[in-house]
């Protein structure tokens, strides 16, 4: 099981250039207090965007997470939050993905910017 399987991250979509996963908010991605950890946004950000960033690259490439932004703007305590991965840039070497993470009423919960490097596989 991987880390999003974990958390319980399931995948609405994904095409080129764009993304949407889903994350029920369950106790194990909420702080102490209830709400939904900032870290879960950011995590959640970036698997959106690398999940994305798989439907671009090479078959010959992979892509990792470089850098990550992100700014809270509401916390949520129950429901579904979705997040929406965008590309803005489709480099040789990098991508640049915009991702907003929404409740299920569409209320903007953070807002998320994540660099992916793209480079060759290593031969094993």
């Amino acid at each position: 099981m991987d880390f999003g399987e974990n958390i319980g991250i399931e995948q609405v979509f994904a095409e080129k250039g764009s993304v949407k996963l889903k994350l029920p908010l369950t106790d194990k991605v909420k702080q102490p207090f209830g709400f939904l950890h900032g870290g879960v946004s950011v995590a959640l950000a970036e698997q959106a965007a690398s999940v994305g960033a798989i439907q671009l690259v090479a078959e010959d490439e992979i892509a990792f997470g470089l850098e990550i932004n992100a700014n809270h703007i509401k916390s949520i305590r129950e429901g579904t939050i979705y997040a929406l991965a965008e590309i803005l840039h489709a480099g040789q070497t990098t991508q640049v993905w915009q991702v907003k993470i929404e409740s299920e009423n569409s209320d903007l919960i953070a807002i998320c910017r994540v660099t992916m490097a793209v480079k060759k596989k290593r031969a094993k």
